[in-house]
């Protein structure tokens, strides 16, 4: 391809994946964003509400189990963020996702939602079968689908920005990973008074750690791949609508989520649990990569079509294009690629050229002054290091 056609396919490709672009929080006629903010806010309110009953009693045991999930979150942020190398999304779009998850699905949905099925299954086959199977039975309906509704509105409230279906897994994780703190504070407070209240802040522990232990095969994974089959789902400009792959997709996490909540009663109750948990982690492990590696190829794409006219310009080397685009094998090799000496140069230089990526992409493809000293800072990095410029 000429250098003209290079850069046509460069801006296509800007336009189609919404990279760079800004969420527009002032949409007075969208119906979307009034019902993801007034959902959120008496989510809020009633959270308010229950702490304000139970914080007095056991307002220790409350802010040690807020303080630990605060540092759990950031390290899932981390690494939520991390992942999305590519087109990636917008801070303020990520914690709307987060708010979302962390108040509008488990305060008020899934939460008055599950306790309405726990009480009609109940009703229809006893309360032996609701303690049984009633958790699996509700949570995957009410959680699912109260965290997917979260990801659909955004959809719609961002459409410029949420356009392919690793946007949905990547904005998923948020608002699951905003519904896992949430609910597992809840569940830290609700286990306070265990033990006719005797050991509080132990029995808070207790919940605590066994929240850590599972919590990154619950509901981040879940809401991942629920997100990413929501935009297979609805479909958008970069997306094409595939219905049965979304309807796979948010079934999978479903049924997940079904046989995490149901391991007692698979189990039998007995010392089988164990074993059931470990198998389910390592199944939920490998749903996950197979969904992040079928949703991130068109991501991967738009990487190398926007670095293609540095490439043939000689800014980047085919190699560098290669780790920039890839995951993390391709990475990992072209920074082991030049001895354990040159390892550490190589990492600045692939940094360099991500900061490039980012600042072409928030220019939409243009030239402006950041991109120039992108640009100039990945050649000062190969010219610091000794190694030859490419010739284009």
């Amino acid at each position: 391809m000429t250098r003209t056609e290079l850069l046509d396919r460069r801006a296509q490709v800007v336009d189609e994946v919404g990279w760079g672009r800004r969420v527009s929080w002032v949409q007075p006629r969208n119906a979307c964003l009034w019902v993801f903010v007034a959902v959120i806010a008496y989510g809020l309110w009633f959270a308010v509400s229950q702490v304000r009953s139970q914080g007095p009693a056991y307002g220790e045991p409350l802010s040690i189990s807020a303080a630990i999930f605060a540092a759990y979150a950031v390290l899932f942020w981390w690494f939520t963020t991390h992942i999305d190398r590519y087109s990636r999304q917008p801070l303020d779009l990520r914690v709307a996702a987060f708010l979302w998850g962390g108040f509008a699905a488990t305060w008020a949905i899934a939460l008055h939602g599950n306790a309405a099925l726990l009480s009609l299954y109940a009703k229809l086959g006893g309360p032996a079968f609701a303690v049984d199977w009633g958790a699996g039975l509700a949570a995957p309906l009410m959680e699912e689908w109260g965290k997917g509704a979260g990801v659909l509105l955004l959809l719609f409230i961002a459409p410029r920005v949420l356009r392919t279906a690793f946007d949905g897994f990547v904005v998923g994780a948020f608002v699951g990973l905003g519904f896992e703190i949430l609910e597992d504070i809840l569940y830290a407070l609700n286990s306070a008074p265990e033990g006719f209240g005797v050991d509080p802040v132990g029995s808070s522990l207790n919940t605590v750690v066994l929240r850590l232990a599972t919590g990154f095969t619950s509901h981040i994974l879940y809401s991942a791949i629920f997100g990413a089959g929501v935009v297979y789902l609805v479909g958008t400009v970069a997306q094409r609508r595939r219905v049965g792959r979304g309807l796979l997709f948010c079934l999978v996490a479903m049924a997940l989520h079904w046989a995490w909540d149901s391991t007692a009663a698979l189990a039998g109750g007995g010392p089988l649990i164990p074993v059931i948990l470990a198998v389910q982690v390592v199944v939920a492990i490998a749903v996950v990569l197979v969904v992040f590696h079928v949703t991130v190829g068109p991501e991967r794409a738009a990487m190398r079509d926007l670095m293609a006219p540095e490439v043939e310009d000689g800014t980047l080397t085919p190699e560098e294009a290669d780790a920039l685009a890839g995951a993390w094998k391709q990475r990992r090799a072209y920074r082991r690629g030049g001895g354990l000496r040159d390892r550490r140069r190589r990492g600045h230089r692939l940094e360099a050229a991500k900061d490039l990526a980012d600042a072409l992409g928030a220019a939409q493809g243009r030239e402006t002054e950041r991109v120039a000293f992108a640009r100039a800072e990945l050649g000062r990095f190969r010219a610091d290091d000794g190694a030859p410029h490419p010739e284009p």
